[in-house]
């Protein structure tokens, strides 16, 4: 697994389908989740953010599956900057089994800065284009109650 960033988090029951493995839709939840603690530790809080009338939206999601996660496991979900343009900037989120080390899938979210009140494009601000391009190598962010953090 990269020395990315990293947001562990247990699967819990309800995020599971029929199939007894994690729901697709619920990918999307977890990228926002390990986007937001991404986002906290290189930018500050988000209600800081609003303040400051910056704000940001998604306009790109996909993944791809590669295996199943399950019910009560250790996800590890590693978030890594792939582009920085002047508006906008794309992540690439990989999962694994924390357990195996397995991949389990690969994420790509687009989000645009926009302005807070109004949602208009703006350009990314350079000191948060700074933090964004330098990302948050080595940082561990643990919600698996699996002790895992730094």
């Amino acid at each position: 697994m990269p020395d990315n960033f990293c947001y562990y988090l247990r699967v819990r029951y309800a995020e599971c389908d029929a199939q007894q493995v994690v729901f697709n839709s619920r990918y999307l939840d977890y990228v926002d989740t390990a986007m937001t603690e991404f986002t906290r530790v290189i930018w500050g809080d988000y209600n800081d953010l609003l303040a400051q009338g910056i704000d940001n939206q998604v306009v790109h999601f996909s993944v791809d599956w590669k295996a199943p996660a399950r019910f009560d496991e250790v996800v590890a979900i590693t978030v890594t900057p792939a582009r920085v343009g002047t508006s906008s900037y794309r992540l690439q989120v990989d999962f694994y089994n924390h357990g195996s080390g397995q991949h389990l899938a690969t994420a790509e979210a687009v989000y645009v800065m926009v302005t807070a009140n109004n949602f208009e494009k703006m350009a990314i601000p350079e000191p948060m284009r700074q933090s964004l391009e330098e990302g948050a190598p080595g940082v561990r962010v643990d919600h698996s109650g699996a002790g895992l953090g730094s």
